[in-house]
């Protein structure tokens, strides 16, 4: 098998007569995160159920560490990690109580248990039970479980969704070690910054279609079309100026002048791309 982990194409997926996905491809490797963004609805959890074997597709192909998504058996859930917003714990259970009961069911070794319980900052939680944690620390104690085996594909379903800045950061931290590592990262998400900071790739999607298809930078390069440029000068004043000859001689004399404080291009953001492309907001 090469590095191509998930690869779909021209998939579709029909709900009686309401079509989902429409004609979709991407392709995620090895050591990649890719980004399915769009808002509620827009077919991102449907995708992953195709791929993770819980739906079948009603036309195209898609496959996962090489095998048909049709043809998935139990011996792909060794490989791949799940986290969605249904995937719970035992709450009566202890922290290490949950991991433990599917490190047996997966086949790893119970020391395994304690260095990861570490890594995720739940270490001096374990013997609480998990019912009594944090929303924040519930989803790293469910993102624990989903990497205990070590699996090849991890497949998220908006992990940092309603958590504080602190603890998306720590979760944000933890997937970019895990892509280092070699993991191949499916991540779906409406979270435009989070999916610039982490994602190699992104597909924008929209009433179940992808509308655009890259990497963050050079999809917000296509539409960089108005080039502009907001410059703060040591005064306090600040300028919003369009790239024009004018505005380079202006730019040429602030700085020899040497007075500004900051200056940035406007490049515009992945949520002012899909704005751009489909008239509609992430909510």
């Amino acid at each position: 098998m090469n590095n191509e982990y998930i690869s779909f194409h021209h998939l579709s997926k029909k709900f009686q007569n309401d079509l989902v996905l429409k004609d979709i491809s991407a392709v995620l490797h090895r050591g990649e995160i890719l980004g399915f963004l769009g808002p509620s609805g827009a077919g991102k959890t449907t995708t992953i159920k195709i791929l993770t074997g819980q739906l079948l597709p009603t036309s195209g192909e898609a496959k996962v560490l090489g095998k048909r998504c049709q043809d998935i058996d139990e011996s792909i859930y060794e490989q791949i990690g799940i986290v969605t917003d249904q995937s719970g714990i035992y709450e009566r259970l202890s922290v290490y109580d949950n991991l433990k009961y599917f490190a047996r069911l997966l086949n790893v070794p119970l020391k395994d248990i304690d260095p990861l319980l570490r890594r995720i900052g739940l270490y001096d939680h374990r013997k609480k039970p998990a019912g009594r944690l944090s929303k924040g620390q519930t989803q790293r104690l469910i993102l624990a479980r989903a990497i205990l085996h070590r699996p090849k594909v991890l497949f998220l379903d908006e992990p940092t969704s309603g958590l504080d800045p602190t603890t998306a950061l720590e979760i944000h931290r933890m997937l970019l070690e895990l892509k280092e590592s070699g993991m191949a990262i499916f991540l779906t998400t409406h979270n435009m910054e989070e999916a610039s900071k982490l994602c190699d790739h992104v597909a924008l999607l929209n009433e179940g279609t992808i509308v655009e298809y890259g990497t963050p930078e050079s999809i917000c390069l296509k539409y960089n079309t108005l080039k502009r440029y907001r410059v703060r000068l040591q005064d306090g004043s600040r300028h919003e100026l369009e790239q024009s000859e004018e505005t380079s001689r202006k730019l040429a004399g602030w700085i020899s002048q040497n007075v500004i404080e900051t200056i940035h291009s406007c490049e515009p953001t992945l949520e002012t791309v899909f704005l751009t492309v489909t008239g509609r907001t992430l909510s």
